[in-house]
């Protein structure tokens, strides 16, 4: 039995609970939650009312608000926080972490600040205790409320390890949630990174009230520049054909449940971000993240035209119209 601690008691940290709950192999189950009142509410309901409500937590999950106590035994950490917060939570698990942990991050987002990956974020904030460094990331198309309901969902596990990224594997896929391995750890966080910003465009689009023609063609556009800033950071290229980057975006772009494309929607409609940012029980990632890409594209001089207009957007206050028109009004040229 191996015992694992989840950082983050939102809707993908809970799912994540449930999920491990049905593993192949028997686990028990920490999940760390941040607010205390959360917290108590889940163990005497054992259910997440405001982030996954109607689904049971499992008896062999255990709800934590203290830090030190999700993480007592633990072999294996998941992070399920939001980028922006990474960085503190992970420094607070340090003295409660023997040098053998596994750390397997679940966010999909840049830091914000120093537009770093997740799984970098880990290892320079565990540089000073752990010499071997054993860092994967979870990622793919998978919406919280549907992969803890069953359905049948399917991500990618990426780890420079191959042997690593097999044993997780085994230990954490389960009858209806499928993880391939992947040695793309850079390809993998990127493009679960960029596909947020790609599906507030789509939402964009769709706020507007344009059709299917136009969101297949945002769909298509966006993975071409996922792909094109992706590989110059050295990421492999079918790594983006993949789930973690054409699986993840479709599904970003068109499903209901998409925090980012929501935030798209509305913005189509003519609501201001702060209102909307207010009416979110959780965080849209591509919100912070549209910043950093930008940063490291000016960087690379890489052209990524659909996620410089949701810059100008977000946060230069650009309409949307305006933006898909600038788009369109770009000089032709060959695919």
């Amino acid at each position: 039995m191996s015992r694992i601690a989840i950082l983050g008691g939102g809707s993908w940290g809970t799912a994540l609970a449930i999920l491990f709950s049905r593993s192949r192999q028997t686990h028990n189950v920490a999940l760390w939650v941040h607010d205390s009142e959360l917290a108590h509410a889940m163990r005497e309901k054992r259910e997440n009312a405001t982030y996954l409500p109607g689904l049971s937590l499992p008896s062999s999950t255990s709800v934590q608000s203290d830090v030190a106590a999700a993480l007592d035994g633990a072999e294996i950490v998941v992070g399920a926080m939001p980028s922006a917060h990474a960085r503190n939570i992970y420094g607070e698990t340090l003295p409660f972490l023997h040098p053998e942990t596994i750390f397997v991050s679940a966010t999909k987002g840049l830091e914000p600040a120093s537009h770093a990956r997740m799984t970098e974020v880990i290892a320079e904030v565990t540089r000073a205790r752990f010499a071997a460094k054993k860092i994967a990331a979870l990622s793919g198309p998978s919406f919280a409320l549907e992969a803890a309901r069953g359905e049948p969902t399917a991500v990618v596990l990426a780890c420079e390890n191959a042997a690593l990224a097999k044993d997780l594997q085994e230990k954490l896929s389960g009858p209806t949630f499928r993880l391939y391995t992947n040695c793309d750890v850079l390809g993998v966080e990127l493009a679960a990174s960029m596909k947020n910003v790609i599906a507030i465009a789509a939402g964009a689009c769709q706020g507007l009230g344009l059709g299917a023609s136009t969101l297949a063609a945002l769909i298509t556009r966006g993975l071409a520049e996922m792909t094109r800033l992706a590989v110059v950071l050295g990421a492999k290229q079918e790594t983006l054909s993949g789930l973690a980057g054409l699986g993840d975006l479709v599904l970003t772009c068109t499903g209901n449940l998409s925090r980012n494309r929501h935030v798209g929607m509305e913005l189509g409609k003519g609501r201001s971000l702060g209102e909307i940012l207010d009416g979110l029980k959780m965080v849209a990632e591509g919100v912070g993240t549209t910043a950093a890409v930008m940063a490291l594209a000016r960087e690379h001089r890489i052209e990524l035209p659909i996620t410089e207009q949701v810059n100008a957007i977000l946060h230069q206050g650009k309409p949307p119209a305006a933006a898909i028109r600038e788009i369109l009004d770009r000089p032709q040229k060959r695919e």
